[in-house]
């Protein structure tokens, strides 16, 4: 059973940590998107930081050379010194760490609730949220402060290609990060501005109703007070819902939307890539081209523009910084030309509204065949959305669909559903469409099914990126 998330809030965490000089704190999952760069901000506030990883990796290897003490089993016998355990709600409760600092009275305070202290110690907080393109956007505003000279500190979901990292430790005044609702955990952090994306039902397994997702957004941007910010897609009804009420400055954005204060106009494509003028409160800033492929990237744009301008960055350094971002890990990423010619490409999307706006951008920058390689991710998510899941693959560009079989990630499937099951009413509907139940299987079928101009798309947020790695080696 995963473990909850505490809400001891900053002031607790704060008096706790920072009472009485240096502070041994241990981090369970220490490898982990995030927790490495907990730990190491914790390291560089002088505290003594040790953690648990299930393997050794770059990641692990980079904290011990800071002189972070990581161990490889686990064993209740690491928090004999300890002050404080740092633990993710994936973590199982019968981790012996976790087993051991409840039973010998040592706190346990769980990541975003950590993550929340941590960042009370910077001016400007940018908090990104949504239902879709959190990593994107919080890399989007990450390239601009970066571009403005600020040297952020930033906490994403997804590696950066300007870092090649989650994370960068820059100085005390900005801090971007991405804000995931699951299991209200954006609820413990403290942005000053608070974007808010999109809105749609995702998370199955803990929300219940569209009405349930909209009021844990809704406190989300309370959370930044009278006088903070929230940036809210005008375009998006549920994110105007949750914007109602609201007591600080609000500031929307909308593609194609004179009415918001940021949007965008007279949109095009260069090269295959979005273009657009951006527009801030009716006066044009400049033409933007992004650097990546999807035309859905721009209302993301948007968004990170204005929330680094009411975070004091002009309009301008905004609209510069967008121009040289380069994208996120697994998004739309080209990972190499296959012997046969085709151009091997990784997504991230797993949700219906996010594969149909990654292939259509896809499709734009393909000339030959698309061919689709899909991992449904939870069985929940599948069960829920299952006819959404259809109508996204009938309707998308793709020449064809393989299916791989779901990844159940914290789930066993009490839903009865299956990849078999999906890919029998997407072939129905009269597109090409199967299901392959082998990495090796599904590797061998694309390269062998793909050639010069074509491009074999490998989608999904499980463990699917291996198929991208053996077509990668088979290319070698």
């Amino acid at each position: 059973m995963a473990l909850s998330n505490t809400h001891f809030g900053a002031e607790y965490i704060k008096n706790l940590l920072e009472s009485s000089g240096q502070r041994h704190i241990f981090f369970a999952g220490i490898g982990g998107v995030s927790m490495n760069a907990l730990a190491h901000i914790s390291h560089l506030m002088g505290h003594r930081v040790s953690g648990y990883d299930r393997s050794e990796s770059a990641v692990t290897r980079k904290l011990e050379d800071m002189g972070i003490t990581v161990y490889y089993e686990a064993d209740g016998e690491h928090m004999k010194d300890c002050d404080a355990l740092v633990y993710t709600v994936a973590m199982p409760e019968t981790n012996p760490e976790y087993v051991y600092a409840g039973e010998h009275g040592i706190p346990r305070i769980s990541r975003a609730d950590y993550l929340g202290y941590i960042m009370t110690g910077f001016r400007h907080r940018i908090g990104v949220s949504g239902t879709h393109g959190k990593s994107t956007t919080t890399g989007m505003v990450s390239r601009i402060l970066t571009n403005a000279g600020v040297e952020p500190t930033v906490f994403n979901g997804a590696a950066m290609k300007e870092s090649g990292t989650v994370d960068i430790i820059g100085k005390h005044e900005y801090f971007a990060f991405e804000a995931c609702e699951y299991m209200d955990s954006f609820l413990d952090f403290n942005p000053s501005a608070a974007i808010v994306l999109n809105i749609e039902m995702d998370h199955l397994d803990y929300f219940h109703s569209i009405e349930q997702i909209i009021d844990s957004f809704k406190k989300f941007l309370a959370i930044t007070g009278e006088n903070g910010y929230a940036i809210v897609n005008r375009n998006d009804e549920n994110c105007m819902k949750a914007a109602e009420g609201y007591a600080g400055h609000l500031v929307t954005f909308g593609r194609n939307n004179p009415d918001a204060d940021f949007y965008s106009a007279n949109e095009g494509e260069c090269g295959g890539y979005p273009a657009f003028d951006l527009m801030a409160y009716g006066r044009k800033i400049a033409r933007v081209t992004l650097n990546v492929p999807g035309e859905h990237l721009i209302a993301d744009a948007l968004a990170a523009c204005a929330a680094a301008c009411v975070s004091g960055i002009s309009p301008e350094k905004a609209a510069e910084g967008l121009g040289k971002y380069e994208g996120i890990c697994r998004r739309m990423e080209k990972i190499c030309t296959t012997a046969s010619g085709a151009a091997l490409f990784t997504d991230y999307a797993h949700h219906p509204t996010e594969i149909a706006a990654s292939v259509k951008g896809a499709r734009k920058i393909c000339q030959g065949r698309l061919n689709l390689i899909f991992q449904p991710h939870t069985f929940s998510r599948t069960a829920e959305l299952f006819d959404e899941f259809v109508e996204a693959f009938v309707n998308c560009g793709a020449d064809e669909i393989v299916l791989c079989d779901i990844y159940p990630a914290r789930e066993t499937n009490i839903y009865g559903v299956s990849s078999d099951m999906l890919a029998e009413k997407i072939a129905a509907a009269g597109k090409k469409c199967r299901v392959i139940h082998t990495f090796e299987e599904t590797a061998e079928y694309a390269d062998g099914h793909s050639g010069e101009g074509d491009m074999i798309l490998v989608m999904g947020a499980g463990d699917v990126i291996k198929v991208a790695e053996m077509i990668q080696e088979r290319a070698k």
